[in-house]
């Protein structure tokens, strides 16, 4: 099993980068006609690179707020035809007036007549806005483009927002290569390294640890959303940026301008749950993924697809007991490392060739070259040794704060037979999470709000069918706790589905934020 109990939700900044340049062949939809117009409130932004926050209402807003929401954001040309500004939010949102946290913010101007601003989030958690809106040109629609800015922001704990900082770059290489049995001994050294791993955080972070949890952020974005001049939040969040918009939607329900989730989380999952359902459906991913390969003619693997998936399985229990040699003498592929190189290009059905070609060298050669340099893209690892970003930092920091698994071994020794038995070949890296967590040096965070976001305009919600990170079941169940959540298929492969699957999900999503167009419940791509 690997270092990290529990596998992040989403790697879409990193395939958003290897596909930024990639021409994406649209396809038509199932049901192109099946939309409705459907009257959204909406307060159109004032289109200049101006602060504006002192333009808009503050009824309603607690006293103590107002320094936060009244600012002045000063944003400036940082090459490229985006602007950076930096914006401040209360370190602590029940003590607003003890300290403050600086978030890094980049926008894309609107290229046309701007009716507002739509925040963005790649997901993670710890995924980087600031970094994901240099990518918003090569994927988001033109008629999105010449009517929104796109403004990205890094949530708190995350990259230029007071980042969490818990390991050098070598201590992250042993980190991340890591791998630990799944007897009483290795368990318990799992959860001594966990622990370890929280102090050092803490030692290295400072306070802020504390305060990097999901309902602060969503809180921040209600400030962000002020001073950029909009009465109401236009939003595009993928994967945990899906509950990072929910639990928005949730607290400021009014609030709510155009919000689309795609690559759903379901909130309403345990843990477990959670894990279980990623496990079946990075499973399934790469059944999908075999057959494909199976069917080209130059796949590494042979046989049924039963059999390819008992290799798959059967070179990770060889890498398991002897690492693999690769191109760097001092970096061999551990089976850690070998399962992030497979699950890096089951994201996006485009990457699966890069897939096809790393099994080829490990399987025919014996060389674990390929499959390290995708397992080093999953974890933002420079071929310097240097991390281009705290994604895997942030993310245990910020999971372990939103919610927390009460360690009982025994139930967590029947959950992963559980797990197990429904993915066999990649289940074993999906379980025992709650380790992870177990002696984070800060308690869980309170929660608020209301789920079901009762009140709120029409929020679309996208899931793909084949989803490995955030299974379709997800998209399903997050339509269904929202009171106003629409529910739009795309049938294909890959993690999220806006600006990398077809024509039908991109017209959609931009018609939905440009006019309002509600589509009808139900809607296949």
């Amino acid at each position: 099993m690997p270092a990290s109990p529990a596998p992040r939700r989403s790697r879409l900044l990193r395939a958003a980068a290897a596909l930024a340049g990639v021409s994406l062949v649209l396809a038509a939809c199932s049901d192109p006609g099946s939309k409705v117009q459907t009257d959204v409130d909406q307060q159109a932004g004032t289109g200049s690179t101006a602060p504006s926050g002192d333009a808009l209402s503050t009824d309603g807003i607690e006293a103590d707020l107002l320094p936060f929401y009244e600012q002045t954001v000063d944003w400036s040309d940082c090459g490229s035809g985006f602007e950076c500004a930096d914006i401040e939010v209360p370190f602590d949102w029940d003590d607003p007036a003890a300290d403050t946290i600086t978030l890094g913010a980049k926008r894309y101007p609107a290229s046309g007549e701007k009716q507002g601003t739509v925040l963005i989030n790649p997901g993670g958690p710890g995924g980087s806005g600031v970094e994901f809106v240099q990518y918003v040109p090569f994927l988001f629609g033109q008629p999105l483009l010449e009517n929104f800015d796109v403004l990205g922001f890094d949530p708190r704990g995350v990259g230029e927002s007071s980042p969490v900082s818990c390991l050098s770059d070598a201590e992250r290489d042993v980190s991340d290569a890591k791998t630990y049995t799944s007897d009483e001994a290795g368990l318990a050294e799992m959860r001594a390294d966990a622990k370890v791993f929280g102090e050092k955080c803490l030692e290295n972070t400072g306070p802020v640890l504390g305060e990097v949890d999901t309902q602060s952020s969503a809180r921040d974005m209600d400030v962000i959303r002020h001073v950029v001049g909009d009465e109401k939040l236009n939003y595009l969040g993928y994967s945990y940026g899906t509950q990072l918009g929910a639990t928005y939607a949730g607290l400021y329900p009014e609030n709510v301008g155009r919000m689309v989730l795609d690559g759903a989380i379901d909130l309403r999952l345990t843990d477990h749950e959670m894990s279980l359902q990623q496990a079946v459906g990075f499973e399934n991913a790469l059944t999908a993924f075999v057959e494909d390969c199976l069917a080209s003619g130059s796949c590494p693997l042979t046989g049924t697809t039963d059999e390819a998936l008992a290799q798959v399985s059967g070179l990770l229990d060889q890498i398991l007991a002897n690492p693999m040699p690769t191109g760097d003498p001092a970096r061999p592929l551990t089976q850690t490392l070998a399962f992030y190189g497979i699950a890096q290009p089951l994201y996006s059905q485009q990457l699966w060739g890069q897939l096809t070609d790393a099994l080829d060298s490990a399987i025919s050669e014996g060389d674990g070259s390929g499959l390290l340099a995708s397992a080093d893209s999953y974890n933002s690892r420079n071929s310097d040794g240097t991390y281009a970003d705290n994604q895997g930092e942030a993310f245990r920091a910020i999971n372990c704060l939103d919610s927390r698994t009460e360690v009982d071994m025994a139930t967590l020794d029947a959950e992963a037979a559980e797990i197990e038995a429904e993915a066999p070949t990649v289940g074993q890296f999906f379980t025992y999470g709650g380790l992870g967590c177990a002696d984070w040096p800060f308690p869980q965070a309170e929660k608020t709000g209301d789920l079901a976001a009762s009140g709120a305009a029409p929020i679309l919600v996208v899931g793909t069918t084949n989803d490995p990170a955030t299974p379709y079941v997800w998209a399903q169940g997050l339509a269904e706790q929202l009171e106003s959540g629409v529910l739009v298929t795309y049938e294909g492969e890959g993690h999220t589905a806006y600006g990398q699957s077809n024509s039908c999900v991109l017209d959609t999503v931009d018609e939905y934020f440009v006019d309002g167009t509600v589509p009808d419940e139900g809607l296949v791509c």
